[in-house]
């Protein structure tokens, strides 16, 4: 009975440890939602701030870190030739080495890494902007410059890649290559380009492709989105003309709507909402659409005006209980707004640029976790907040890390955390940061 009970007790702790532990495996986390479900999380960060548990040297980069099976994975691009400058609307010439770096997720230890020489062409080059995906024992990493890659995840060994750029005869976006890699079953779907292959469907085992779909001027940058109505599951793919939805498998047009961003600047990844779909960006262009429940089709309902709505660029909005909160790109503060009809409820500074300095294209990355809020400014301090359509409470702020990049004449730091195992692991164009978020 004896060894019975401490089986029992093993095997408990055992489960326990697994229900608390929680892998934040690509973009946005496990659903691509940014919705965190670990318990155990204080409520307010101390005073002299919260552990620091590593810091692992890197360089520079947009894209976040995913943390999976122990570790954490992260791309950058390690500098060797020419100077960077942030143009928006020039391209610059660099050389260096893109890299996907892999640490032990609890002591930061570097454990393995791949690289390859990469040229650089783009606005704003400081490195890759796709956050890794991974998915049965597979990291898959784009880089800015449209360099695919399959690697084993424990090992780092490479199963294959692809150059976007010469296999599908394209140039790089101007802002590089950005839509985050999908696995969908055993597809792996990403945003390409090129006449018939602004969507590519490839094996995730072999590299083969499956399927090519759309044509746009411009591919755009928003990442490929699942999401199921009308009975069926659809591919979203939101390019410079219009947002559309696919069928996953054959890449089949469904439905598609006119939707046409600033400078082809599609980012951010349309939001679903029950029946409603929700989907912003630069140049004051957005809209919500009504999702047919009995086929897959879609009506809008309402388009964004000066009065109304926000506008989402660098990141991605949140919605809950009917309402929107997210960044504005042209203001740059952080707004509320009702999802039936755009009306604008509040909107304030505080969790982008600070609050005390005004600047167009503010941003806060914002992460739900239970009935509260964390969101990660654009000046490396991560915030504990309550969002209801009455108002922004703020709770807690701590300083994580330092901003490194610059925008439009400030300092910024623009990469989406990752939260696993009741820390969150944050990077900028010089460092890797793990700190606990444990409640004591």
């Amino acid at each position: 009975m004896r060894r019975v009970a401490a089986f029992l007790v093993v095997a408990l702790t055992c489960l326990a440890t697994a229900a608390r532990a929680e892998d934040w495996p690509q973009w946005m986390g496990p659903n691509r939602d940014d919705q965190w479900t670990e318990s155990g999380i204080l409520d307010a960060f101390p005073a002299e701030g919260p552990t620091v548990l590593w810091r692992a040297p890197i360089a520079g980069g947009y894209s976040g870190p995913a943390v999976a099976g122990g570790k954490v994975y992260v791309t950058d691009f390690a500098l060797e030739n020419g100077e960077i400058k942030n143009d928006p609307g020039g391209r610059v010439e660099l050389k260096g080495q893109e890299r996907v770096l892999t640490f032990d997720a609890e002591t930061g230890q570097p454990l393995w890494q791949y690289a390859y020489p990469c040229e650089y062409k783009i606005s704003y080059p400081a490195g890759p902007r796709a956050t890794p995906t991974v998915a049965d024992g597979k990291v898959y990493t784009l880089g800015a410059e449209g360099h695919l890659a399959c690697l084993d995840a424990q090992t780092g060994e490479l199963a294959w890649s692809k150059e976007l750029k010469q296999e599908y005869k394209i140039e790089s976006p101007i802002w590089g290559f950005c839509g985050h890699p999908l696995v969908d079953g055993k597809k792996l779907i990403c945003l390409v380009g090129g006449e018939g292959s602004v969507a590519v469907a490839f094996d995730k085992d072999t590299g083969l492709e499956l399927w090519r779909a759309l044509s746009a001027p411009e591919p755009g940058y928003c990442p490929p989105t699942i999401i199921e109505a009308g009975g069926v599951r659809q591919l979203l793919i939101w390019h410079a003309k219009s947002l559309n939805s696919l069928n996953p498998e054959t890449g089949e047009v469904y439905w598609s709507q006119p939707l046409e961003p600033g400078y082809g600047m599609a980012i951010t990844r349309p939001m679903q909402s029950g029946d409603y779909l929700f989907a912003s960006g630069i140049g004051e262009v957005c809209a919500v659409f009504k999702l047919d429940r009995d086929k897959p089709a879609a009506e809008e309902v309402w388009r964004g005006t000066k009065e109304n709505s926000v506008y989402c660029s660098n990141s991605t909005p949140l919605i809950t209980d009917g309402v929107i909160y997210g960044s504005d790109c042209g203001k740059g503060t952080f707004r509320a707004v009702r999802l039936e009809d755009g009306e604008r409820l509040w909107e304030t500074f505080a969790p982008t640029t600070g609050g005390d300095r005004r600047a167009g294209h503010g941003t806060a990355f914002v992460t739900q976790n239970g009935g509260r809020y964390f969101l990660f400014s654009e000046t490396g301090d991560l915030i504990i907040a309550h969002l209801t359509a009455e108002k922004y409470e703020e709770v807690s702020r701590t300083h994580l890390i330092d901003p490194t990049n610059e925008a439009f004449g400030r300092t910024v730091v623009w990469t989406h955390p990752a939260f696993a195992n009741r820390c969150v692991y944050v990077r900028n164009d010089k460092e890797l940061v793990c700190v606990s978020l444990a409640k004591e």
